[in-house]
């Protein structure tokens, strides 16, 4: 008896499905393009439960013919290629045929199709892969298709889907990514009932830009174009000032479909070469369009995956492109969460024997009112657990900066190196958690509240945020849709320009997975807050402020790690030195 059988179909399906239908935004994503191709002008998708429940997409592109309606149902039959050479010139976003049997064999299905051929439309019900009824129904041209159960015979894949906002989150990035590529398409969105998005048709792609990305970023946008032989590229950039810590900003088109190209990617770094500090990711929307035959998109199931025939040459052009734009930039090229430089102390240098500046106003203090300043003095002399604690770094004797980043100190035992950044991060990180704890952190408000313009998935996880953000000084309200609006600031971010914080809080919360009330959240935020207030590498301090810095990194109950980790101090000590320069045995 052979050991090797042949799968049944069902299975195989299954099996199938698992490459192409991840979660419910794979779905979104296939049936959508479908639409696309199908020349669709307007698509409406209603969703309900992330997903779960409901997936339903809408369009009045050239529809099906009964037969056609059919065989769209069978694995591998395709309207999208025919020959050999037709797999290596695709134009079509789907191609392989694996879609709607996929989906409909985890799934219950429905399918509603009508050709300007015929007067009446087909209406095809599948459950589990097998169709159940098959019926003429009046229907207008184009297609609806409505995904009901989803992995309801595949319990273990349903299992391991997120909350409804997680998998809603997803579903909206689909459609997010997929306007932007097609801006003369109109496209609404609707969970449970309610709009999430209704962006109308535009012959002009800056404008569906804008819808997407946000009007916050409308001014600091700036078009990229060039051109080498067959390959196109077009499209905007922002600043620096709108850079992220993800590269949730990118959004890459090849002949419209949307990619993930660690190629391209590569060259945005290198057209922002010298205007992103590590770490940082623009945010730009780029679309390369070159002769299909150059462009291989068969590389993955699902389609994200490109590989380009000369791919030194479409890099070349990205990066080309991408530096032309940004040279077109008014005005300076720096972060925008740094504050304008404030009159420089004298420079503490090691050898020097010009007298140390005694500025009286300490850099630590700088981003807070008088009044906020005057209030931790107060505290810190009623607190005798402070007069009265250990201290070490306090009693070091500072020799001077070096590279305007470390501050050299000398101890009994050798020399101490400190980093600025890092300890200071650390003593804010400390007094934001101290004060949050109170429910009394001092706050600025700002007069004329400001508007923050989100993704809903963005919107969905800061909503969650607001009670938390509010006990580190931070007051945000809803303003309408996606828009909030910004009330206070902590007092040590008055200073700054608080949006890129949080967007980065933002960021880092869909990174770890966000949950309402979790503490973790609230404690990456409160650390991103103290990276950012916290004065930098590359500055000059004062003898009293970097006095100050280390009486308040002796009042730390971890001064020796930054909150990511990092070490604020290593020791050098004096018999490691007599070592390596040869003077013990």
């Amino acid at each position: 008896m052979s050991i090797i059988k042949i799968l049944p179909e069902t299975l195989s399906n299954k099996i199938a499905a698992g490459e192409v239908v991840e979660r419910p935004a794979s779905v979104v994503k296939e049936l959508v393009e479908n639409a696309l191709d199908a020349k669709a002008g307007r698509i409406n998708l209603e969703v309900e439960n992330g997903g779960r429940s409901l997936i339903r997409v809408a369009d009045n592109g050239i529809g099906m013919s009964h037969d056609d309606a059919l065989l769209s149902l069978e694995r591998y039959a395709t309207s999208k290629i025919y020959t050999d050479q037709d797999l290596f010139s695709i134009s079509s976003l789907g191609f392989r045929g694996e879609a709607l049997p996929s989906i409909a064999s985890v799934s219950h299905l429905s399918l509603v199709t009508r050709n300007q051929d015929t007067s009446s439309g087909t209406e095809i019900w599948v459950a589990g892969g097998k169709i159940t009824k098959v019926s003429e129904v009046g229907a207008p041209v184009g297609t609806m298709i409505t995904v009901k159960r989803l992995f309801f015979n595949t319990p273990a894949r349903r299992k391991f889907l997120k909350t409804i906002g997680t998998e809603m989150g997803h579903i909206a990035d689909i459609i997010s990514s997929m306007a932007l590529g097609n801006p003369d398409v109109r496209l609404k969105l609707l969970h449970n009932g309610k709009t999430v998005f209704n962006w109308t048709s535009s012959s002009d792609p800056f404008n569906r830009v804008i819808d997407v990305l946000g009007k916050d970023i409308k001014t600091d946008l700036y078009p990229v174009q060039s051109h080498s032989d067959s390959i196109e590229v077009s499209g905007w950039t922002a600043s620096d000032r709108h850079s992220r810590k993800t590269s949730r900003g990118i959004y890459v088109f090849v002949n419209k479909r949307f990619v993930r190209d660690k190629v391209i990617q590569h060259a945005l770094f290198e057209g922002f070469s010298g205007r992103l500090m590590k770490g940082q990711f623009p945010v730009a929307v780029i679309f390369i369009d070159l002769p299909a035959e150059l462009v291989d998109v068969n590389v993955h199931p699902t389609k994200h995956e490109v590989r380009f025939v000369d791919q030194k040459r479409v890099h070349d052009t990205v990066a080309r492109a991408v530096s032309d734009a940004l040279k077109k930039e008014p005005g300076r090229m720096s972060r925008p969460d740094l504050p304008e430089p404030r009159p420089k102390a004298k420079e503490v240098r090691i050898g020097s024997t010009t007298p140390i500046s005694s500025e009286p106003v300490s850099v630590l203090w700088a981003a807070e009112p008088a009044a906020s300043r005057q209030a931790i003095s107060k505290d810190r002399i009623a607190d005798q657990k402070t007069l009265w604690k250990k201290r070490f770094f306090g009693d070091l004797r500072v020799v001077g900066q070096f590279h305007n980043t470390y501050i050299l100190c000398e101890s009994d035992d050798g020399l101490v190196m400190i980093d600025q950044h890092a300890a200071h991060e650390r003593i804010i990180y400390e007094q934001i958690k101290a004060r949050s704890s109170t429910q009394n952190s001092p706050r600025q408000k700002l007069l004329i509240p400001e508007t923050i313009d989100l993704g809903y998935r963005e919107a969905k996880v800061l909503t969650d945020l607001i009670p938390q953000l509010k006990r580190s000084g931070l007051e945000i309200e809803p303003f309408g849709g996606n828009t909030f609006a910004l009330k206070a600031v902590p007092a040590l971010l008055a200073n700054y320009d608080i949006k890129p914080i949080i967007i980065e809080m933002i960021e880092k919360m869909i990174e770890i997975g966000f949950t309402p009330g979790l503490e973790k959240a609230v404690d990456e935020c409160q650390k991103i807050m103290a990276c950012h207030s916290a004065i930098r590498a590359n500055q000059s301090l004062s003898e009293k402020q970097i006095t100050e810095l280390l009486f308040q990194l002796d009042q730390c109950d971890n001064p020796s790690n930054c909150p990511h980790g990092r070490p604020t101090w290593i020791p050098l000590t004096l018999k490691s030195l007599e070592k390596s320069f040869k003077r013990t045995d």
